[in-house]
């Protein structure tokens, strides 16, 4: 797309806005279908494994409101708040992306951000259910997440510039990919490990809490990157046929 018929920053952010808040909404779906029955399963093993007469105290909202309204407004709050990174995030980097295609670039945008923001801390972190984890070691789990997702960024900006060290595209790739093995390997080295998972939960459930955990998050970018390049082609095509 030439450069005068580039939508501003601020169409461009309202585009991120909408595109997140529609990826959310469709992430929260999936979540509540997928992966509630999970969270409910595990909080009722984490009731029942309570000390007699000892109770929970009541939570401010109610857990089916939780579930419901809460889980929605949550996931969309959220993919409005991605959806405003990404735009701003295109913005920066548009004219940096070896690419003529605006499709491509929210796309490939969409995707290094699924990879350094999720993939990269699930494989060193996956998410646990209620009833597993240690209260004593919440700060340092906190910090140590931070710490890999932090690092999972730099890992993919380092395949990026690897990539741009060389012409053909099979090198193009050799180089990303191992620049950004290197660099995850040397971060899963350094960050410490958490083995807090009793012994007798079920495996099954763990399982199947951290992939649906997974798949809202890869529902949610893949939704996000697709309806934002959407957006922007919509936009171009108006741009163009007004011209």
């Amino acid at each position: 797309m030439p450069l005068n018929h580039r939508p501003g920053y601020i169409q461009l952010l309202l585009r991120g806005l909408l595109a997140g808040l529609a990826a959310g909404l469709l992430a929260g779906g999936f979540a509540y279908l997928v992966g509630e029955p999970h969270i409910n399963a595990a909080i009722a093993i984490e009731e029942a494994a309570a000390p007699p007469g000892e109770h929970a105290d009541d939570p401010l909202v109610d857990r089916d409101v939780q579930s419901t309204a809460g889980l929605f407004l949550a996931t969309g709050l959220y993919g409005v708040a991605l959806g405003g990174i990404l735009a701003t995030a295109y913005t920066v980097l548009r004219r940096h992306l070896r690419t003529d295609s605006d499709t491509r670039a929210a796309l490939g945008l969409s995707a290094a951000a699924l990879t350094g923001i999720v993939l990269v801390p699930y494989l060193k972190y996956p998410p646990n259910p209620p009833a597993v984890g240690n209260p004593d070691t919440i700060n340092q789990r906190t910090a140590a997440y931070l710490a890999v997702l932090a690092l999972g960024l730099v890992a993919v900006w380092a395949a990026a510039l690897a990539a741009r060290t060389q012409t053909d595209q099979w090198r193009q790739a050799t180089a990303g990919t191992a620049a950004f093995v290197v660099v995850v390997g040397i971060a899963y080295a350094l960050l410490p490990t958490f083995h807090e998972v009793p012994d007798d939960f079920p495996a099954t459930l763990l399982w199947d809490f951290r992939i649906s955990s997974l798949g809202t998050q890869t529902i949610l970018w893949t939704a996000l990157g697709l309806t934002f390049a959407g957006l922007l082609t919509a936009r171009t095509k108006a741009t163009v046929t007004a011209a």
